[in-house]
């Protein structure tokens, strides 16, 4: 099937929604869980960790790890939100600076002004925003992003967006008469396929709609490490440390095989690691290929990351040979749970 078509369904039991774009599985969101990221918490402060820069809040969905804690003293109640996945041996992150995201606006209590999203970049089009949100709010209690998806969205759209994400942040914020625990959960898989997935032309949430277009298959292609490829293939083996990634000509023996092979992964992998919901330390293994070729490999792979919603850091290579890869732990590892 060509062109763009999202699909919200249930998978296993669970919500879901998957992005498909001419007939590949680009995007995915599985049912995140109480601590995925975005969930906001009350908890308390037990006692910091000396030499890890961070202490251990608990509260009785369980404890998680706040690294900056400057002003912060064991025994205080707090408001904090998840910013990263923990895994079996590592508890979930979290700040003390809360973000509302929405589809067209990011409140920001701890940050003050009216900002507008780098992406847009028609200076016109800047100041209609502002000048927007201005007329439309008879009070902005709180920093404001507005999104790159008003670029396009009209004025109603976006002023009720505001209005809506304002009282959310307001009603989180004045919870001090609330228990301890969850405050704010994320949001559900259908939420942020409205919220992330903002140009589609179709829109498909028809009971069994992932079978009708052959989600389940695709899906079923992610539980294997191996990714066959045009020019190549390449595998993906999360260990206890980090992702390892190899990258393999699988037979062509053309002098420009190995580059060849490279940029193929360096095009696709941020795509896999989005759908496979992996992050922190990833580590590249390339294929043979010239010296000289590393730039280009390099500049394709940050061209890539760039384009995904998913902050990823390229480190850097290695003495070996070897590419090092950052990426913030905000997918769940759904394929291994």
């Amino acid at each position: 099937m060509k062109g763009k078509i999202a699909l919200l369904d249930y998978f296993d039991g669970k919500e879901a929604a998957a992005l498909l774009i001419d007939g590949e599985l680009h995007d995915f969101f599985a049912e995140p869980g109480a601590n995925a990221p975005g969930s906001i918490f009350k908890v308390k402060v037990k006692h910091q960790i000396k030499g890890s820069g961070g202490i251990f809040v608990e509260s009785p969905d369980g404890d998680f790890f706040l690294h900056k804690t400057q002003g912060i003293n064991s025994g205080d109640v707090i408001l904090v939100q998840v910013s990263s996945y923990g895994d079996r041996e590592k508890l979930p992150r979290v700040t003390t600076k809360l973000l509302f995201k929405s589809r067209y606006v990011i409140v920001t209590p701890f940050n003050e002004g009216l900002n507008i999203a780098k992406n847009i970049q028609d200076n016109e089009r800047r100041i209609q925003l502002k000048q927007l949100v201005l007329e439309g709010l008879d009070h902005i209690p709180y920093g404001m992003i507005m999104r790159s998806s008003c670029a396009s969205a009209n004025k109603s759209e976006i002023i009720s967006d505001c209005k809506n994400t304002i009282t959310t942040a307001q009603n989180v914020l004045s919870a001090e008469d609330k228990q301890m625990g969850l405050i704010h959960r994320a949001p559900s898989p259908h939420q942020l396929a409205w919220r992330e997935w903002i140009d589609m032309p179709a829109l498909d949430k028809t009971s069994g709609t992932f079978a009708e277009h052959g989600v389940l298959e695709l899906i079923d292609e992610l539980k294997h490490s191996k990714v066959i490829q045009n020019n190549g293939n390449y595998y993906i083996e999360p260990t206890k440390a980090f992702v390892a990634i190899d990258v393999n000509t699988a037979g062509d023996i053309s002098f420009a095989a190995g580059l060849k092979a490279n940029l193929a992964m360096a095009k696709d992998l941020p795509r896999q690691l989005r759908l496979r919901g992996l992050g922190g330390q990833i580590v590249v293994d390339p294929a043979p290929m010239l010296r000289q070729d590393r730039k280009i490999v390099e500049n394709a792979l940050k061209s890539a990351l760039r384009k995904d919603t998913i902050e990823t850091n390229f480190v850097g290579w290695t003495a070996m040979g070897l590419i090092e890869l950052q990426r913030a732990r905000v997918r769940p590892n759904w394929l291994t749970r």
